[in-house]
């Protein structure tokens, strides 16, 4: 039996605000649908080249009341990165708490606006673990 990635999905709060978070992580929109009649919009993001392993937004446009409130029913969304400190660097620098900093040279979790824990991986060999990263406690949760 044959299966295929297809993406992930999520459901946001705030489409703007998650889009631009998922944009500094590097994705770019690669679809988006309004659906009238059923009062929702999807959106698609992806890195540059990948267009077949994209994140689906959901936005709910009258809210999302009544689910669950921090979006861990699935788990975490995970991309390799060039350079996790580099990374990092920009994501704080933009706003983004890092939860769990990179000491190892290797992974770091940050959260989207909708509290999405995103995994970040070193491409290949970890870094060699530098400052300020190796002093930097947990934060929150990952």
């Amino acid at each position: 039996m044959k299966i295929r990635y297809l993406h992930t999905m999520v459901r946001v709060k705030d489409l703007e605000k998650s889009i631009a978070f998922f944009q500094l992580l590097g994705l770019r929109e690669t679809r988006r649908t309004d659906y009238e009649q059923g009062r929702f919009t999807l959106v698609f993001l992806a890195p540059e080249g990948q267009d077949e392993c994209p994140v689906e937004l959901t936005y709910n446009w009258d809210g999302d009341d009544g689910l669950p409130g921090d979006s861990r029913h699935f788990g975490h969304l995970a991309y390799s990165v060039g350079n996790i400190y580099e990374m990092c660097q920009h994501l704080m620098e933009n706003g983004v708490a890092i939860n769990r900093p990179p000491r190892d040279g290797r992974m770091a979790f940050v959260r989207s606006p909708d509290n999405v824990s995103v995994e970040l991986l070193q491409e290949g060999e970890p870094l060699k673990p530098a400052e300020p990263w190796t002093i930097m406690e947990n934060i929150g949760h990952w």
